[in-house]
C-alpha cells in the first residue's frame, strides 16, 4: 500500500510499504481523510517519535475492511473515527485515570504506523462509529476536537468568563467555538496571520487584532489560552491574565522554548497556569460534538490533498497556509 513514511529528520517521502494485519483486538480501517497536525511537523524536526522511520497520522478516519479474529464490536463496512492514544493501563498514572501521563505512553502515528496511508491498524477500543449523517471524510476532525474538549476539562470555565485565544489556526478555532459554547461572557481572539484572523470573525469573535495591545480589557482576562506554541505568544499571554485568573498552555511548544514567570505576581494575584495534554477521556464527547454539528468541516478544513503530495502539505502546513490540512489516500 501507499503511505506517507518521514524516514529521518527533515526527510518525509511517499513509498510503498506492506499492508497491515489486524491482531486479535484490531481493525484495520481503510483511511478516508488523515490531517496533519503540529506534532507531525515536531517529529519531521526528530521529536516526540522515539524513532524513525515512521508512518506518521493520528488524525484520521475511514472505513473498517478487516477484523481480528477476537473483534465483535465493528464489523467491515462500518465508518470510524479512531482514538491514536495507547495506554498500557498498568502504570500509576493510568490507575489514578490519568491515561495521557502513562509511563508508557503511545500513540497511532507517533509510536507506531499512522493514518497518513492507504489503511491503518488501530484497537477496536479506539473506534467510534460515526452516524450516517457525518462524512467519513470530515471526522479526521474528531481527534483535534477531542484534545479541545480536554483543554476545556482542565479549564473547568465557569459561566461568564472573558476568554482571550492566541492564535486563530484549527486549534485555536475549536477552543473559540467550544468557548462560546461554555458560556463566555466574551472571546476575544489575536493572531498575526490576517487570512486565519478573517476566519475567526467569521465564527463569531467578540473582538480581533495582531496584538493584544489593541485590545480593550486593560484589566486582563479570566482565561487566556495559547493555542500557538510560540514563545513570543506564551510570554506575551502569561501577562495578560487577569487577577483569581487561568492561563492555558495548549499550543504544542519546542522542547528548547522558554518564558519568564512572575512568581510574585502568580502568589499575589492568585494566578494559574495548566497545561493539556492530548486527548483523556474525551474522545467519545467531542464525536458526539462534531456528530451535532458544533463545528462546520466546510469551515475548518481549507485544503484536501492527495497522499502523494504528503511531502508538500507538510510544507504548506508549516508555512501557516490554510487552516486544518487534510490528505486524502
Amino acid at each position: 500500500m501507499k503511505a506517507a513514511v518521514i524516514e529521518s529528520v527533515g526527510r518525509a517521502v511517499v513509498t510503498e510499504v506492506p499492508d497491515p494485519a489486524p491482531g486479535p483486538r484490531e481493525v484495520v480501517v481503510e483511511v478516508a481523510a488523515c490531517g496533519l497536525c503540529g506534532t507531525d511537523l515536531h517529529i519531521l524536526q526528530g521529536e516526540f517519535a522515539p524513532e524513525l522511520p515512521i508512518v506518521p497520522g493520528h488524525e484520521f478516519a475511514g472505513t473498517v475492511v478487516g477484523v481480528g479474529s477476537r473483534v465483535t464490536e465493528v464489523a467491515a463496512g462500518d465508518r470510524v473515527a479512531v482514538d491514536p492514544s495507547l495506554y498500557c493501563y498498568e502504570c500509576r498514572y493510568c490507575r489514578v485515570g490519568h491515561n495521557n501521563m502513562c509511563e508508557r505512553w503511545a500513540a497511532i502515528g507517533v509510536t507506531t504506523a499512522g493514518g497518513a496511508a492507504q489503511y491503518a491498524v488501530a484497537p477496536v477500543a479506539n473506534c467510534v462509529k460515526l452516524p450516517e449523517h457525518v462524512r467519513t471524510e470530515d471526522a479526521a476532525l474528531v481527534e483535534p476536537l477531542s484534545c479541545a474538549v480536554r483543554g476545556y476539562d482542565v479549564l473547568r470555565s465557569r459561566l461568564g468568563a472573558h476568554v482571550l485565544i492566541y492564535g486563530s489556526g484549527t486549534m485555536g478555532l475549536m477552543m473559540l467555538e467550544l468557548a462560546k459554547r461554555t458560556g463566555a461572557a466574551s472571546v476575544d481572539v489575536v493572531d498575526i496571520n490576517p487570512a486565519r484572523l478573517e476566519t475567526a470573525r467569521g465564527l463569531g469573535v467578540s473582538s480581533s487584532a495582531a496584538s493584544a495591545d489593541e485590545l480593550e480589557r486593560p484589566q486582563g482576562w479570566d482565561v487566556v489560552v495559547d493555542a500557538t506554541g510560540n514563545a513570543a505568544a506564551i510570554q506575551d499571554g502569561l501577562d495578560r491574565v487577569a487577577k483569581a485568573g487561568t492561563f492555558l498552555q495548549f499550543g504544542v511548544a519546542d522542547y528548547a522554548t522558554r518564558v519568564t514567570i512572575d512568581p510574585y505576581r502568580i502568589y499575589n494575584q492568585e494566578i494559574t497556569i495548566t497545561g493539556s495534554m492530548a486527548v483523556l477521556h474525551s474522545f467519545e464527547r467531542a464525536a458526539e460534538l462534531f456528530a451535532n454539528g458544533v463545528l462546520d468541516p466546510d469551515v475548518f478544513i481549507s485544503d484536501r490533498i492527495p497522499l502523494a503530495r504528503y511531502p508538500q502539505a507538510l510544507e504548506q502546513f508549516a508555512a501557516g497556509v490554510g487552516r486544518k490540512i487534510v490528505v486524502v489516500p
